[in-house]
C-alpha cells in the first residue's frame, strides 16, 4: 500500500493554534504536563503511524484473518506491532494513570486515535474496543472487578469487546433473548446467548478477551428497562489472576465484510454447553445506561475513523497529483483535480477540527475547574457527538471517493491504497447506531434537552465567532456566508417544534444533521482563517511587504505564510462551494413531501 504521510503542520495548528491544548495544563488534572510533554507524545504517535502501522496496513489487508481449530488467527504482522503499541501505553491514553492510562488530554488522545487509524484502521479496532471495555468497567464496576480486570485490559495482557447485537435485534435492543442466570451462593451469573457482530470477537492477540455482554436476568423488566450488563471472560480468570480454563464462549462464525479485512467480526456463542459465567457489572437493569458511556465514546472514535482516512486519502491524493501533473491546458482535468483537492482539503481539515473540539468539550466538562463550564460543555458534547459520529464518517467516505477520482483508474488499483481506504471507512456509516440512527437522535433527543438550552448554547458559540469575524478585515464574505447559514439552521431548527406530522418531520432528521454539519465545520473554517489572517499580517509587517505583489510572493516562498494563507482560502472555499446547500437543504425539510412515506415499493 502507498506511503501514509501525515501534515503535522495542520495537527499543531488544531491543537495549539485553534483549540489552545497548552491552556490545559493550567487545571490541576493536566498541572504536571507541558507542550513538551504534548509534542513528544504527538511526535511518537506520527512516528508509530507512519513507520510502523502504515507500511503493514496493506499487508494486513491481504492476508485477512482466518479461523484455525475453532479460533481466529490474525494476520501475521500484528503480533509485533501490538506487542509494541501495548509497551508504548496507547490503549489507555486518556484514561486514568491508576490503571496503567497515560492521563492525556482527550484532545491529544482522539488526534493519536486519527493518525493511528489513517495508519491502519483494521488494527484499530483490537485495542480501541479494548480500551473502551476497560473504561466502562473502571467507571461503573466494583473494586473487585476494577482491580480483576482493569489494569490488564489497559496494559494489553487482555483485551475487550461490546456485545449488542444480536441475530434478531439490531438496533431494537430490548428484543435481545441472552439471558443471565444468577449462580446460587456465587457472584457469578449464567450467561446464555448469541451475539453477532461483534469486531475484535475473537483473535490471538491477547491472552484472554473481556466481553462486555447486554442480558436480562430472568423475571427482570421486559424491553430495554430490563437490560443488564456483564464482564464475560473468554478464560475464566483464577483467584491468582491468572487465565483459567474455558468459558463456554464458542466462535461460531466470522463475517466476509467490504472492507477492514484484517478485523475479525465475528459470532459468539455464549453458554452453549451451559458453562459460562459472567460478572454483574454496576447494578441490575442499567445495562444499557452504562454501554452508552462506551458507545459514546466509540462514536467519537468513530468519527475519528471517517477524519483518520479522509486525510490519509487526502494526502495520498495531493502527492499524486503533484507528481503526475497530466497538462497546462485549461480544457484538460486539471481544474477538475483541483476542486476535487480542494473540496477534500476543507472537508478533511474541518472533521478534524470538528473531533478536536469535542474532545475539548470532553475534557473540560471532566475537569474544568469551573463547574458552570463542565455543564456547559458536557451539553455541548451531548449536542455534537451524533453530528460528530455521523457527518465525519459520511464525509469521510465522500474524501475518499474524490480520492480516486483524483488519482483517476490508478485509484482503483490496490497498490494505491486509495481503494483499501474506501472500503474500510464505509462501515463507519454503518456500525455504532447507523448514520440515520444519529441524525434521529440529533433531532428527536439532543435539541429538546433541557427546553433545547443546549442548542441555544450552541448558537452563542457560533455567535462568538461570527462576532469575531464581523471584526476582521477581509474575510467579511466568509462572515456573511456562515451567518446565512447559521441562521437557515436555526430558522429549521425552530420549524420542527411546530405541529404538524411527525412523520414527515423524521423524514427530515438526516438532511437537518448534514446541515447541521456543514455549518459546524464552516464555522470552525471560519475559525482557522480569523487565526491564519492575524498571523499572516503579522508575518507580513516582520517582513516589510507594502503591496499585494510582494505578498503574493511571501505566500509562495514562506512556508507559514503559505500555510496561513491556504486556511483563509480553504474556508472561503467552503464558504462558496460547500454551504450554499444549506439553503437547498432547508428547503427540501420546509416542503414537507410526504411521497417517501406514501409511495407503495
Amino acid at each position: 500500500m502507498a506511503a501514509f504521510i501525515v501534515d503535522r503542520r495542520d495537527l499543531d495548528f488544531v491543537l495549539y493554534e485553534q483549540f489552545k491544548l497548552e491552556e490545559l495544563t493550567t487545571w490541576p488534572r493536566y498541572a504536571e504536563m507541558s507542550r513538551e510533554t504534548f509534542d513528544m507524545v504527538l511526535g511518537e504517535a506520527v512516528r508509530f503511524a507512519t513507520e510502523v502501522l502504515g507500511p503493514a496496513s496493506g499487508v494486513a489487508d491481504r492476508a485477512g484473518v482466518k479461523i484455525v481449530d475453532g479460533e481466529v488467527v490474525t494476520a501475521e504482522v500484528f503480533k509485533d506491532i501490538y506487542r509494541q503499541y501495548a509497551e508504548g501505553g496507547w490503549i489507555a491514553a486518556p484514561h486514568d494513570p491508576e490503571f496503567g492510562g497515560m492521563g492525556l488530554p482527550n484532545a491529544l488522545a482522539i488526534v493519536v486515535t486519527e493518525l493511528f487509524i489513517g495508519a491502519c484502521a483494521s488494527f484499530m479496532f483490537f485495542p480501541g474496543l479494548t480500551a473502551g471495555a476497560g473504561h466502562l468497567i473502571e467507571a461503573f464496576g466494583s473494586d473487585a472487578l476494577k482491580e480483576r480486570f482493569v489494569a490488564r485490559m489497559y496494559s494489553g495482557e487482555w483485551s475487550g469487546t461490546m456485545c449488542l447485537t444480536e441475530p434478531q435485534a439490531g438496533t431494537s435492543v430490548g428484543d435481545l433473548t441472552t439471558t443471565a442466570t444468577p449462580i446460587e451462593g456465587t457472584d457469578r451469573f449464567s450467561i446464555a446467548g448469541n451475539k453477532i457482530f461483534i469486531s475484535a470477537g475473537d483473535h490471538d492477540l491477547t491472552d484472554n478477551i473481556i466481553h462486555l455482554v447486554l442480558a436480562r436476568v430472568p423475571g427482570d423488566t421486559p424491553g430495554t428497562k430490563g437490560i443488564s450488563l456483564f464482564a464475560v471472560p473468554k478464560h475464566r480468570v483464577n483467584a491468582d489472576g491468572s487465565r483459567g480454563e474455558w468459558n463456554d464462549v464458542t466462535l461460531t462464525a466470522l463475517e466476509h465484510k467490504m472492507g477492514i479485512h484484517a478485523s475479525p467480526t465475528a459470532a459468539l456463542a455464549f453458554g452453549e454447553n451451559g458453562r459460562c459465567e459472567g460478572f454483574l457489572v454496576g447494578e441490575r437493569q442499567q445495562g444499557l445506561s452504562y454501554m452508552f458511556q462506551m458507545m459514546n465514546e466509540a462514536r467519537l472514535h468513530t468519527g475519528s475513523q471517517g477524519v483518520g482516512i479522509a486525510n490519509a486519502a487526502y494526502q495520498l491524493a495531493l502527492a499524486y497529483a503533484k507528481e503526475r501533473v497530466q497538462s497546462t491546458k485549461a480544457t484538460d482535468r486539471s481544474d477538475d483535480v483541483r476542486r476535487n483537492l480542494m473540496l477534500a482539503k476543507a472537508y478533511s481539515e474541518g472533521i478534524r477540527a470538528l473531533l478536536v473540539q469535542a474532545a475539548v468539550h470532553a475534557d473540560r466538562a471532566r475537569f474544568h475547574p469551573d463547574p458552570d463550564a463542565r455543564s456547559m460543555s458536557q451539553g455541548l458534547l451531548d449536542l455534537l457527538t451524533p453530528v460528530c459520529k455521523a457527518y465525519s464518517t459520511d464525509t469521510g467516505f465522500e474524501v475518499t471517493e474524490l480520492a480516486m477520482q483524483i488519482h483517476g483508474g490508478y485509484g482503483y488499483i490496490g497498490e494505491y491504497g486509495v481503494e483499501q481506504l474506501m472500503r474500510d471507512v464505509k462501515i463507519a456509516s454503518i456500525y455504532e447506531g447507523t448514520n440515520g440512527v444519529q441524525a434521529l437522535d440529533l433531532l428527536g433527543r439532543k435539541l429538546r434537552m433541557k427546553g433545547g438550552a443546549l442548542f441555544m448554547a450552541w448558537f452563542q458559540e457560533a455567535n462568538a465567532i461570527l462576532e469575531r469575524g464581523a471584526k476582521t478585515e477581509g474575510l467579511g464574505d466568509i462572515v456573511d456566508a456562515v451567518t446565512k447559514a447559521k441562521d437557515t439552521l436555526g430558522k429549521t431548527a425552530f420549524g420542527f417544534a411546530e405541529k404538524g406530522d411527525p412523520e414527515v418531520a423524521l423524514l427530515g432528521a438526516t438532511p437537518f444533521l448534514e446541515m447541521f454539519g456543514q455549518v459546524q465545520v464552516g464555522l470552525l473554517l471560519l475559525d482557522q482563517a480569523l487565526i491564519a489572517e492575524g498571523q499572516l499580517r503579522a508575518i507580513v509587517a516582520e517582513k516589510g511587504v507594502k503591496d499585494q505583489a510582494g505578498v503574493k510572493k511571501l505566500v509562495h516562498d514562506h512556508e507559514d505564510a503559505r500555510f496561513y494563507d491556504a486556511k483563509i482560502k480553504t474556508a472561503r472555499f467552503f464558504a462558496n462551494a460547500v454551504l450554499p446547500h444549506v439553503r437547498a437543504t432547508a428547503a427540501e425539510i420546509a416542503a414537507k413531501d410526504r411521497s417517501a412515506l406514501d409511495v407503495i415499493f
